[in-house]
């Protein structure tokens, strides 16, 4: 195993939600922005360990009360290299492209995901054009979503529109627009969640609400349409802390669907993560001073659940 010096170690008590799950996939869904083929490789280089002992196989099961250790090693650097993959481009200047992005793609490059990431590819469809001030790893990219959210995010061309695009982030005046689709029915037609959310310490990779140095977080909901058992919503957000819609729902009860990470490990729809796309993105452009909003279609598998829920859900 590696030393602590080269690593992150963490160890994490295996809840009833996850009973009976394979342990590459239980590693998947508590580190949402690392593969499964990534942890299969630290399974195999003894990285992981149940109840102190080495894990050798990624198929073994875990049960609902033991301890796994997990021991990643640190970021390093490492060449980001331009690659050809399909943009679902919603607008483009030449100061910033507004990308739809899809499920399954991680925004920025990360320990499993080298390659295939979203900046993998504008690097490839903007050449040299595009912002240093995250540094090499992430070149452009100014905001995020998790990698199963889809829709609209914003990739900057140079520090200007950077800088323009930060700042208009840390004062919340972006105006960002969500659809989601929850479990349960929510009773108001429209609502506030307010709470401070920070990292979980049982689970650095997690969020939580209410914890030591949280931040504030404000997510206002509207219902669209309310099936058998799940609501379709509208969300706004007055912040833009990480996981914000996913742990101010499954706070109030109404966990997104198909997020095994803060709601039930199984879903009946056999989501890919879960259903939230990030529809509307406004701001004011960094070079003329006027205000955009951007919309992005719902993905098809989304359109599939609200067009048929009635008779589904």
């Amino acid at each position: 195993m590696c030393q602590p010096k080269n690593c992150i170690s963490q160890t994490f008590e295996v809840s009833t939600a996850y009973d009976g799950m394979r342990l590459d996939k239980f590693l998947a869904d508590i580190y949402p922005d690392l593969s499964r083929s990534y942890f299969q490789k630290l399974i195999k280089s003894g990285q992981i360990r149940i109840q102190n002992e080495p894990a050798r196989k990624s198929g073994c099961i875990v049960k609902a009360g033991e301890l796994v250790d997990v021991e990643i090693p640190e970021t390093v650097s490492a060449d980001i290299l331009p690659e050809n993959i399909p943009l679902d481009i919603l607008y483009e200047d030449e100061d910033l492209l507004i990308v739809n992005k899809p499920k399954d793609m991680v925004v920025h490059p990360a320990p499993g995901h080298y390659t295939g990431t979203l900046v993998n590819a504008v690097m490839y469809h903007c050449a040299e054009h595009l912002s240093g001030i995250n540094g090499e790893i992430r070149p452009g990219i100014v905001h995020r979503i998790d990698k199963d959210t889809t829709g609209s995010l914003i990739v900057c061309k140079n520090d200007s529109a950077h800088a323009s695009l930060a700042a208009q982030l840390k004062e919340h005046s972006v105006t960002r627009r969500y659809r989601g689709i929850v479990s349960g029915l929510i009773k108001d037609n429209e609502g506030s969640i307010s709470s401070d959310i920070g990292r979980d310490p049982k689970n650095r990779l997690k969020m939580a609400s209410g914890v030591k140095n949280g931040r504030p977080a404000v997510t206002n909901y509207h219902v669209l349409e309310r099936f058998r058992q799940h609501t379709y919503l509208e969300f706004e957000l007055e912040t833009g802390r990480t996981h914000q819609i996913r742990v101010h729902m499954a706070g109030i009860g109404h966990p997104l669907l198909g997020d095994s990470l803060y709601g039930p490990s199984k879903c009946r729809f056999h989501l890919q993560g879960q259903c939230l796309h990030a529809m509307v993105i406004g701001f004011i452009h960094p070079r003329d001073g006027r205000y955009m909003e951007i919309t992005a279609p719902l993905p098809e598998y989304f359109q599939k659940l609200t067009n048929e829920g009635a008779g589904r859900l």
